[in-house]
């Protein structure tokens, strides 16, 4: 047998004081860049440092208290000691405080008490195996110092096949992902019985990332764990823990289906904090152009790495990572015989190499990291000084959780979002004081979505029979057993239904997405086979067609040959001074209607809707320059899905009476759909992949308009703004922004209004073809005039 390793799991964040060498300057630093920045620096205000608040150790088992003093902690923080008595109480908890604020003694405090004390069993489920074993980093050396005997273990897809067993029948906690319980422990549920009998504790952190597809997902497989619990007598206590939303309680119970006690009062410390909202210079006043945002980051990153910071840049995409790193490094790595200083870190890198940037972030041997949101989360990468954000991430949320991935140790830091060109960016610029005073977003998540509905109750379906009449959370599964039966994959016996099928049917559900199917990349330069990277089925049309730039960490590939039924791109390692972006399209036909409602002179609609989306060419841009050098086709499958979709149309005779060409109209639609979608994404707390827009008439519809073709005689000429669900059967976005719609429309054109530019820029309306661009009235005009329409009555 394989031997198992105790993971450490408990995060003492209240040690004694490390002993470090003196930070670099920090207001030297911010000096420095406010003396290149001119008038970039939109805002710049400092967060004060905040006390911490304690509270007294509570009851615990003498050999806890021992280890903990062992650690340097002999009482708690404030939140620490209330999720620990309400815990106790016997209640569900939602723990949502800062980063950094000590989050895992809030759970992992009642469940070492409780092990110790009575032998009881704990799961505890992240959402990346990563994250798992950060997070618990800390428990061997707790055991040690207390000589405690807690056993704790991963389960996960690294847990060797001949260790399972042991990790079964012999572990205090399990640490596993949300992956492996779907896939690996569930379906042979009679294998953890001993484990399950004794379970006491469920704990799942970071909930605010189980939202949309994931957290619906998610959801419905808390469900099908609560049912098999039930068959083994077992009714465990829910904690949970959360960075910060706007909902933590409301969005906890719709994970777990049961009331909740939300804790957000923090009682940790916080060093102080200097931000920046750096607006990069206007290059063509005329159309309102400014300088690109990576290029301004990339500047930012090398005068603090230079200033002795540890910076990590976030980019809001993995393109994006790439090409950053590639500025970087050509800054800083030229010496092949040194260890690499600055590092890329994303997903889509194979599990391995993203441990070892994880290392060596730690070990303090990379001075600039560029990551994705993949770093959002706590995984520990040691004490960062700064922060550098390429563009607004898209939600208030998201951009305080990467803001306070610097200053971790109670440092001062600094934080600097640099922002893009996009509407909501620019409106941010002008107006700080909204990011200031802004509340979070909240986390939704729609776990009766049809068709994950579905793939649970097929799944749960083969862990235990189903009784006619039983329920599934809160839905009937009549129906679904059913649809089931008719497929062949469940037979009914009297009132149960069984699983009769030899398909396993967890393989066929993945988790992160309801299409399926991920890519893996493949190199196969000086004719080797080696898997490189992972790309999910979403993104492959995007990334991985034939003759794109494929990236890792920054080093180019070309992808040779795409196998689409395979599921596998073919790249080879080259040399070029451009990367590639997709061109792509969407035609979009409305199905069914659910609600209707006026909108100032219009209407609103919320429905289902078909689309089809073409992937059509190519683009080849130089780096540093961005000048456009090429174009490539691609030929690839339509993808075609029905969802669900919000909507705004104007009558026929009013846009005729109000417009002077159909063209206008048009063109008026396409530039409000522009900014709307940047203010729906907003609002949904959604991603920016999450929502996408379009517009048409009659049935047709495309998210560019350069494909609509307008026939002079058309008598049902209704242009149309789309905002669609990006899923396969919606993930539960259209139906609060039709509730929002109204605010939307408000919002969207204040937004456009508070631009600067005189006639319309990418900063509100977009780099939408215009029939004219020199246009009177501009487009921005036009823009406007659509909303207004859309807001005020006759």
């Amino acid at each position: 047998m394989a031997v198992l390793h105790p993971i450490r799991t408990l995060s003492a964040k209240r040690l004694q004081p490390l002993t470090a060498e003196a930070p670099p300057d920090l207001s030297a630093a911010i000096a420095r860049l406010k003396r290149r920045a001119g008038d970039r620096i939109a805002a710049h205000w400092q967060i004060p440092a905040v006390p911490a608040r304690y509270a007294a150790m509570p009851g615990l088992h003498p050999g806890l208290v021992g280890a903990l003093k062992q650690r340097g902690i002999d009482e708690l923080y404030s939140h620490q000691r209330e999720a620990f008595d309400a815990v106790k109480a016997g209640e569900h908890v939602v723990v949502l405080t800062p980063t950094a604020s000590g989050k895992t003694l809030c759970y992992n405090l009642p469940v070492i008490d409780a092990v110790l004390n009575r032998r009881c069993k704990a799961l505890y489920l992240f959402p990346t195996k990563a994250l798992a074993q950060d997070q618990v980093s800390e428990l061997l050396e707790l055991n040690k110092a207390g000589d405690l005997k807690v056993k704790a273990f991963t389960f996960d897809g690294d847990t060797p096949s001949d260790a399972r067993k042991a990790v079964r029948t012999e572990a205090d906690i399990v640490v596993s992902n949300p992956d492996m319980l779907h896939q690996a422990i569930l379906p042979h549920h009679t294998k953890w019985a001993q484990f399950f009998e004794n379970l006491q504790y469920i704990v799942i952190d970071e909930v605010h990332t189980y939202r949309g597809v994931f957290g619906a997902h998610v959801a419905n497989l808390l469900r099908r764990l609560q049912r098999v619990l039930a068959f083994y007598g077992a009714k465990p206590q829910f904690i949970l823990c959360s960075a910060t939303i706007a909902n933590p309680k409301q969005h906890a119970e719709a994970l777990i289906g049961a009331p909740v006690q939300a804790i957000t009062e923090s009682g940790a410390p916080r060093g102080a904090r200097q931000v920046l909202f750096w607006n990069p210079p206007v290059i063509n006043p005329d159309l309102g152009i400014r300088a690109p945002a990576q290029s301004e980051s990339q500047t930012i990153a090398k005068q603090l790495i230079e200033s002795g910071f540890k910076t990590l840049v976030f980019a809001n995409s993995r393109l994006l990572v790439e090409v950053i790193t590639k500025y970087l490094k050509d800054e800083f790595d030229h010496d092949p015989r040194r260890k690499p200083r600055i590092r890329a870190y994303r997903g889509g890198y194979l599990p391995t190499e993203r441990r070892e940037i994880e290392r060596a972030m730690r070990a303090g041997e990379i001075d600039g990291l560029v990551s994705t949101s993949a770093l959002e989360l706590g995984v520990d990468i040691g004490a960062l000084d700064a922060t550098v954000l390429n563009a607004y991430p898209g939600s208030i949320a998201a951009s305080w959780q990467r803001i306070g991935r610097a200053g971790r140790r109670q440092q001062e830091s600094l934080a600097v979002l640099v922002a893009g060109s996009e509407a909501l960016d620019q409106y941010l610029m002008r107006k700080p004081e909204y990011f200031q005073n802004a509340s979070p977003e909240q986390a939704r998540i729609a776990p009766n979505q049809a068709l994950i509905l579905l793939d649970h109750i097929r799944c749960a379906a083969f862990e235990l029979p189903f009784q006619q009449g039983d329920r599934f959370g809160d839905q009937d599964t009549g129906p679904y057993l059913q649809v089931l039966s008719e497929c062949g994959v469940l037979h009914q016996e009297g009132q149960q239904y069984h699983w009769i099928n030899e398909d396993y049917p967890a393989q066929a559900v993945n988790l992160r997405a309801v299409a399926d199917g991920n890519f893996v990349v493949v190199d196969i330069t000086d004719g080797r086979q080696l898997i490189i990277a992972e790309v999910d089925f979403t993104g492959a049309a995007m990334t991985l067609y034939e003759g794109a730039i494929y990236m890792v960490q920054s080093e180019p590939f070309q992808v040779e040959r795409l196998d689409w039924a395979g599921r596998k791109a073919f790249v080879r390692r080259t040399t070029v001074d451009y990367y590639t972006d997709a061109i792509d399209y969407s035609k979009l036909k409305v199905l069914d209607v659910f609600a209707d409602k006026a909108a100032g002179q219009g209407r609103c609609a919320q429905g289902e809707v078909h689309v089809i989306r073409r992937v059509t060419g190519y683009k080849k841009i130089r780096y540093y320059t961005h000048e456009n050098i090429g174009y490539g086709p691609i030929n690839l499958p339509d993808q075609e899905m029905h969802t669900s979709a919000v909507w705004w149309r104007l009558p026929a005779a009013l846009l005729q009476s109000v417009f002077r060409s159909r063209e206008q109209a048009l063109d008026g639609f396409l530039s409000a759909a522009f900014a709307a979608r940047i203010v729906a994404t907003f609002r949904l707390m959604a991603e920016s992949r999450d929502l996408a827009r379009a517009v048409g008439h009659k049935d047709g519809a495309s998210a560019s308009g350069l494909h609509l073709k307008l026939d002079a005689n058309d008598e049902q000429f209704a242009p149309t703004l789309y905002l669609y669900d990006n899923y396969v059967g919606g993930i539960g976005l259209t139906e609060p922004l039709y509730d929002l719609a109204a605010s939307v429309i408000q919002e969207t054109r204040s937004m456009i209004q508070a631009c600067a530019c005189p006639s319309g820029c990418p900063a509100c309306v977009g780099p939408v073809a215009s029939v004219s661009e020199q246009q009177t009235p501009t487009r921005k005009d036009l823009a406007l005039t659509v909303l207004r329409l859309l807001q005020d009555a006759a």
